[in-house]
């Protein structure tokens, strides 16, 4: 979590078990993820408490939350879904494991419907759901080291629910490929696709940075830009009811499939999966 000496801590907000709300200084709410132990992974406690506080920010009047902040306890910002958490939801009843995936769905939901600009510093990795929280932004300031992906074809799953998000921010162009092979791309990379719109310079510190974003965004009336960022989802809509629940039960189904389990437990025990081939060497050098 960044230092942020011009918007110091005023009051906390809410203290869960995995997430901490904080009023900082002009306006700005942080929302932190707090499960450093495990990387901020995802798990069905940080899914409710995050919806939970989402749904109690978006009430606050504009002059009292102006901006949303988004950061991750620790070195690492979010390394998507805890694996033990994807286990018991694939092997969950068929009607709670769906539910599970609309429950993650209405998180993001929230988070891109969020009423004020929403801003994250992303530090280390922001992978699968943690890449949502990302699209689901306004404005990603990163660390030239921070990495980004959605691994969940690499296991036999899909990308589902955060899937409108990245195409919504990154057009098919960009998003079909990071989506379709799971690969990692560098903070640079995820700059020039539009993913990211700030990485920290060598001569500055990520408050430093961090700091400048949220000015930036501070210049705006408070009102204003609620109506902006309303006018933007206008033009470039959320997921309508019938993709919300497609996308959840894409989910659902990809977590209970064979290839799906399949892919956990290879994932589980760190051996490649059935169709992960290695590339000769000789393949490799031509």
């Amino acid at each position: 979590m960044t230092v942020l000496a011009q918007f110091p801590v005023e009051a906390t907000l809410f203290a869960g078990a995995t997430i901490r709300a904080e009023a900082l200084a002009q306006g700005v709410t942080r929302l932190v993820l707090d499960r450093p132990q495990v990387r901020n992974a995802f798990n069905a406690q940080m899914i409710r408490e995050l919806s939970q506080i989402l749904a109690e920010l978006a009430e606050l009047p504009a002059d009292r939350l102006r901006l949303l902040l988004l950061e991750g306890e620790g070195n690492v910002f979010c390394a998507g879904a805890d694996l033990a958490y994807m286990k018991e939801q694939a092997s969950a009843e068929p009607e709670r494991n769906l539910e599970n995936a609309r429950e993650l769905g209405r998180m993001f939901s929230r988070l891109g419907g969020f009423p004020a600009p929403v801003v994250s510093c992303v530090q280390g990795a922001a992978i699968g759901g943690g890449l949502g929280l990302a699209v689901c932004s306004d404005f990603v300031l990163a660390d030239p080291r921070a990495v980004f992906a959605t691994s969940e074809v690499m296991l036999g799953l899909v990308p589902a629910v955060i899937s409108p998000y990245i195409v919504r921010r990154l057009g098919l162009a960009h998003a079909a490929p990071l989506m379709l092979t799971g690969r990692r791309i560098q903070a640079r990379e995820a700059l020039l696709s539009g993913l990211v719109q700030r990485l920290v310079e060598p001569a500055e510190t990520t408050g430093e940075a961090l700091a400048k974003v949220l000015r930036e965004f501070l210049s705006a009336g408070p009102q204003a830009a609620r109506a902006t960022r309303e006018l933007l989802r206008r033009i470039a809509p959320l997921p309508g009811p019938e993709l919300f629940e497609y996308t959840a039960g894409a989910i659902a189904a990809a977590r209970a499939s064979d290839e799906g389990q399949t892919g956990l437990r290879a994932f589980f025990y760190k051996t490649p999966p059935p169709w992960d081939h290695p590339v000769p060497v000789a393949e490799r050098q031509a």
